[in-house]
């Protein structure tokens, strides 16, 4: 099909269909049952870790795998609607090892300047990117761990996915949300603990990482529920930006 031009402005999407999600958090806290909730889900296995869920799911156990499913879906002939790689972790994995082999190395650190690992994610970005195009919602699930991060006051941990470095720059940089699952407490009005809650971060702090890069607020912290997010999406409000005026006169060279 031959390029053209647009001759109509984009409208900004506003179904969770239409995009690409980054989920992560401590094992077991229910981030596949979150996603098992999305509309038409197509599970991409790369791991055991299903039998609680009746879900459609496709073993996953190579790089080779993950890119016949690709072409498959691409081909339009099913009714899925919603793509869960489950978890993005092994796929990267799959991804390594299959470049490696390529390449006839052992690690990907043999090749110098870093080329080999500048393979590994330019492949990874390649695929994901092409599956992100592709007319489905896509979640990534991922697992968290504390990691030490230097401020202007020192060393602090921060939550942040399990995922390498290189690799989780390659799958943030294409999200449109970046979500973080966490268990927080329930306090009395004393702040007795009373219980627990699993619940949906989409707003960063200095204790983890998470984002949404949509032109819109998303209350924060959610139910970790998959209609509680679609519901916060279609009630959603336009962000708000802050501006600061400058009264110029008073700066050098101003004027009077």
């Amino acid at each position: 099909m031959p390029i053209q031009l647009p001759t109509q402005i984009s409208e900004p999407k506003t179904s969770i269909t239409e995009f690409t999600t980054l989920i992560y958090g401590p094992p077991k806290i229910g981030k596949s049952t979150f996603c098992s909730h999305a509309e038409n889900t197509l599970f991409i296995a790369t791991e055991p870790g299903l039998n609680h869920l009746k879900v459609y799911q496709t073993p996953c156990g190579s790089w080779s795998d993950f890119l016949e499913i690709c072409k498959l879906l691409a081909a339009g002939k099913h009714n899925f609607k919603t793509v869960v790689i489950d978890t993005i972790d092994n796929l990267a994995a799959f991804c390594q090892d299959h470049t490696v082999r390529k390449l006839g190395i052992e690690h990907p650190s043999d090749l110098g300047y870093g080329k080999g690992w500048d393979t590994i994610t330019t492949r990874l970005h390649r695929a994901l990117t092409y599956l992100a195009m592709l007319p489905y919602g896509l979640l990534m699930i991922s697992h968290s761990k504390e990691k030490e991060v230097k401020t202007r006051t020192g060393k602090m941990p921060k939550i942040a996915p399990t995922l390498s470095g290189k690799v989780l720059e390659v799958v943030t940089n294409l999200v449109d949300f970046y979500l973080y699952a966490d268990v927080e407490d329930v306090l009395d009005e004393d702040n007795h603990i009373i219980g627990s809650q699993r619940v949906l971060h989409c707003q960063p702090t200095t204790m983890y990482d998470c984002g949404n890069r949509s032109q819109f607020e998303i209350p924060d912290p959610l139910p970790l529920d998959y209609n509680a997010f679609v519901k916060a999406l279609a009630e959603r409000k336009p962000k708000q930006i802050s501006t600061t005026i400058v009264d110029t006169s008073t700066l050098k060279g101003g004027s009077k």
